[in-house]
């Protein structure tokens, strides 16, 4: 029988997110039941509110969240009613053409529940990344559902679940950041500041945040930065460069995602340098560079989708980190909010004014 339950819809491109009751089938085969406990606000939940992701509304939006499982569908072995979990918006199928050459975390079959959730009335709500969890309870893939230490607080559990995930990730797996190295990092977010703690872990010497507001870098000496450059009143590529000896960074990552910072970020590094792009960018921005600089700087351009990583293997690591105080998860929580404080928390995201606002069930 469907679950009544509340939840955060965006049912129109821009409009102020609506919670209603919604429907929660009960598990099908391969599918989870998971009662939520926190989510956070993610970016990622207003582009889908503005239509920047697609145009399928309504959306039942929230994606970074912890729970346990309610109830398991049939054919589900791993996961017990009673586990603690992180959610997870990558769920390796482990036959597509990537699985089967040993790189789960680039999975192009995803998988997701095959029930759709669904308004009153029954229309299908779209939930995003394939999760949807603004809501008491949400219906996922088992593959979803990562089991992690339950000593862990569910607030900041379930950042790992996208923000900070993407942001490790990206220093750690798609930048590789090894002892020694320099990194700079643009844009310092949640984001930014999870690859700065990432860097930091890795054994990187010199962190260098860049950012405009001199409120977020002063958060990101927080997570591990050596070193602040704020870029509204001078030119980082020379600053950077200044902080290494005039050579570069060897890693750096552009958590912003905008032509500008792109563009920064490649001529901030060292020649033979990685540049990771983990930043998301509008559909309709564009970047213009020399062929030639392209040629004769060398290294590695990279996006990082999702941190490269893979939830069943990072998920439990970097909890483990955060139980040992290694990683900073606390640190990431500006504020704890109610399902009914979603809207208002969107507008704090927008001016800077938190790094994660947490909705506590």
């Amino acid at each position: 029988m469907p679950h009544e339950v509340h939840a955060v819809v965006a049912a129109k491109q821009g409009a102020p997110v609506e919670l209603q009751t919604i429907l929660v089938p009960d598990p099908g085969p391969g599918e989870v039941l998971v009662a939520v406990q926190a989510c956070g606000v993610c970016h990622t939940d207003l582009h889908y509110r503005d239509g920047a992701i697609n145009d399928e509304f309504p959306f039942l939006l929230g994606h970074e969240a912890a729970g346990v499982i309610e109830s398991v569908g049939p054919g589900v072995t791993d996961l017990a009613p009673g586990d603690y979990v992180v959610l997870a918006w990558r769920a390796p199928c482990g036959s597509c053409r990537s699985c089967r050459r040993g790189r789960p975390w680039y999975c192009f079959d995803s998988r997701n529940a095959s029930q759709p959730m669904t308004l009153l009335d029954g229309t299908p709500l779209a939930p995003a990344l394939g999760i949807g969890a603004f809501a008491e309870k949400t219906l996922v893939a088992a593959g979803q559902a990562v089991k992690v230490d339950p000593a862990a607080r569910p607030e900041a559990a379930g950042l790992i679940g996208c923000g900070v995930m993407a942001g490790y990730g990206a220093a750690v797996h798609t930048g590789g950041v090894g002892s020694g190295d320099t990194v700079a990092v643009i844009g310092c977010g949640g984001v930014g500041n999870a690859a700065i703690a990432g860097a930091s872990i890795a054994g990187a010497r010199r962190i260098i945040a860049v950012d405009i507001d001199d409120r977020k870098l002063d958060g990101a000496t927080r997570f591990g930065a050596t070193h602040t450059v704020n870029s509204r009143g001078t030119d980082p590529i020379e600053a950077v460069r200044g902080l290494t000896g005039g050579n570069g960074a060897d890693v750096v990552i552009d958590a912003v995602g905008r032509p500008e910072t792109y563009r920064q970020g490649f001529y901030m590094r060292d020649l033979a340098g990685t540049l990771v792009q983990v930043g998301v960018p509008d559909p309709d921005m564009r970047i213009d560079l020399p062929l030639i600089d392209l040629f004769s700087r060398g290294g590695a351009l990279k996006s990082s989708w999702y941190g490269d990583c893979l939830p069943s293997r990072d998920f439990p690591v970097l909890i483990d980190r955060y139980l040992s105080g290694r990683l900073d998860l606390d640190g990431f929580v500006t504020e704890t909010i109610a399902l009914d404080e979603v809207e208002s928390a969107f507008d704090k995201m927008r001016d800077g004014q938190v790094l994660r606002s947490v909705v506590v069930l």
